[in-house]
């Protein structure tokens, strides 16, 4: 394990606390920031994230504050725990705390959706460090804040600093796999949202457990090739980041974006589906990101392009679903 040090967590909701927690009981140091001052004022008086993990107390080791200056003081190492909307802001305002030894590495899942560019592109253009890289795998933040076993995968764009990174998180029952793939783990990370909405709203009509399984495993192969025309490895995406995310997201109601999906399924409007949710459900966003890159690329992504006509043109879950079943019979390999 890499010695005790601190570490900047860049996002005080159930994920971002969630780390803290874990970065914290391998005994480092965190500064824990958000940008509501009356959350951050709640979570020090407290000493515990009662809105999204109640009842698990924080450690002394962790130092909830809404100055960015004062959480990126000194750190060598920020850990981004926010919502992909925000990203090309932040990352803007981030920049004058971080210089060319300063690791940045995060947990967010998306893209940019305006420009369809992933969040390590982002963090090139506006940050210009070689340190960075990703964390994702199949877990619910409620349960890695209550120190039960998951793991993750983190990938990077340089090998030393992405092992360090992840020995930082490595430990107890939270192990964390490295890989060099960035753009595999952020595919399987983004992509698996959308289709936990497509297998919510599936659960929602009622359609049962085949329809689940057909989804999930089909809605991998859409996986596998859009991530192979943006150059990911296959290898990870039927790894943690990938398959073992899709697998965690679509079945259990702990996730948003299936809460949402079902939501869907049941009669509801998009926007009485998020309020339902009330928390940020990516999948959502990152639908839109998904078409229009298929789009650009050719790639056939079925499932995918009716929760995008779903959520965005208006279409009927059950429409879908009636396009997707009268689809020309063909050989499984062939998508």
């Amino acid at each position: 394990m890499v010695d005790s040090t601190t570490v900047a967590v860049i996002g005080a909701g159930a994920w971002g606390s969630a780390l803290a927690l874990q970065l914290a009981r391998n005994g480092h140091q965190v500064n824990l920031w958000g940008h509501d001052a009356e959350h951050i004022n709640r979570l020090l008086a407290e000493r515990q994230n009662n809105e999204f993990l109640p009842d698990i107390p924080f450690p002394d080791a962790i130092h909830p504050t809404a100055s960015l200056e004062h959480a990126l003081a000194g750190v060598d190492y920020v850990l981004i725990v926010i919502p992909s909307k925000a990203y090309r802001e932040f990352l803007a305002n981030l920049k004058p705390y971080v210089n060319e030894r300063t690791r940045v590495f995060w947990g967010s899942k998306g893209f940019e959706i305006e420009t369809g560019k992933f969040l390590h592109e982002l963090v090139i253009e506006e940050l210009g460090v070689e340190h960075y890289g990703v964390i994702s795998g199949p877990t619910f933040a409620t349960e890695v804040a209550r120190n039960l076993p998951a793991a993750v995968t983190c990938a990077g764009h340089r090998a030393d600093s992405t092992q360090e990174f992840a020995e930082l998180l490595h430990g107890g029952h939270f192990r964390c796999y490295t890989s060099d793939d960035v753009i595999g783990v952020e595919v399987g990370g983004a992509l698996k949202n959308v289709l936990a909405i497509a297998v919510g709203a599936a659960d929602g009509l009622g359609f049962g457990s085949n329809t689940r399984a057909t989804l999930i495993t089909r809605g991998l192969s859409e996986i596998m090739r859009f991530g192979e025309a943006m150059g990911a490895k296959k290898e990870t995406l039927m790894g943690l980041s990938g398959l073992g995310d899709l697998i965690l997201t679509s079945t259990d109601n702990q996730s948003r974006n299936r809460r949402f999906g079902m939501a869907i399924g049941e009669g509801q409007s998009v926007e009485q589906a998020i309020t339902a949710v009330g928390q940020t459900v990516e999948g959502y966003r990152a639908a839109r990101a998904v078409f229009f890159i298929a789009q650009l690329k050719e790639v056939n992504l079925p499932i995918m392009e009716q929760v995008y006509l779903v959520l965005y043109e208006g279409k009927s879950p059950v429409e879908a679903v009636t396009e997707l079943e009268s689809r020309d019979q063909k050989a499984e390999i062939s998508g």
